[in-house]
């Protein structure tokens, strides 16, 4: 496509936006899909292009992770696994079905996310009791969460959150490290499928996804030095106004 210059620098700006909020609390297709469409991308462009500019921001959020040895990876090889399959299969999916009855449920599933970390004082730097078997967690929310994130997407960040803290019993910190590998995972499959489809143009995506590096890094630092400090009230925030942003629409 050709646009114009000042559009591709709001571009940038709004994937250096976006990755910052991802990586810290999710929601950042919540800002960056919006700016696709509003740049003149159809729909299918604009979710394929999103996929690719956001695999960047997943990955630099993970490889951030990563090096701080803030998760085990090979301990969730098979929460991978389900998570690739689930995707997967809601990305072939969302090509040929109408994603109309998720889009008017989702509002409502995030506002009771927002409700449970408001009023659960127990969500912050410490683990609490596993309530579900890891082996069992995998299979049942890797192919879930992984296929809603490959078949819709917003808010992919706060089912993680309330799965790994509310089943695994995982402080936010942690569960915030584990939701961006997974995040990744979801994302590059989605994009493969995408791309098979050939709905993915390349100069803005990948102008967006240097954006994205960028502000995961800056998230990613701030979710380990800050904690559940910053994560809980950001995570209740961007579960509010997705649920608006997709009521609205």
């Amino acid at each position: 496509m050709d646009l114009a210059p000042e559009t591709y620098f709001l571009l940038f700006a709004v994937g250096i936006i976006a990755g910052t909020i991802d990586s810290i609390a999710g929601g950042g297709g919540l800002i960056t899909v919006p700016a696709l469409l509003s740049a003149g991308l159809p729909p299918a462009m604009a979710l394929g292009t999103n996929k690719l500019q956001s695999t960047f921001g997943s990955f630099s959020a993970t490889h951030y992770h990563y090096s701080k040895k803030t998760f085990d990876l090979s301990k969730i090889k098979a929460l991978i696994l389900f998570t690739f399959l689930g995707s997967a299969v809601g990305t072939f999916l969302i090509q040929s079905l109408d994603a109309t009855l998720l889009n008017k449920a989702i509002p409502f599933m995030l506002m009771g996310f927002a409700v449970y970390f408001s009023l659960s004082p127990r969500l912050g730097d410490i683990d609490q009791h596993q309530r579900m078997p890891y082996a069992a967690f995998s299979i049942a929310m890797g192919s879930a969460i992984g296929f809603y994130d490959g078949f819709f997407g917003p808010g992919t960040g706060s089912f993680w959150a309330l799965a790994f803290v509310s089943l695994l019993g995982f402080n936010l910190s942690k569960a915030t490290a584990h939701s961006k590998v997974l995040n990744f995972v979801s994302n590059i499959t989605s994009l493969v499928v995408f791309l098979m489809g050939g709905k993915i143009i390349w100069t803005v995506g990948l102008l967006m996804g240097v954006g994205q590096f960028i502000g995961a890094r800056i998230g990613s630092h701030l979710v380990i030095n800050k904690g559940a400090r910053l994560i809980k009230p950001l995570l209740i925030a961007v579960s509010l106004i997705m649920s608006i942003k997709l009521l609205l629409s």
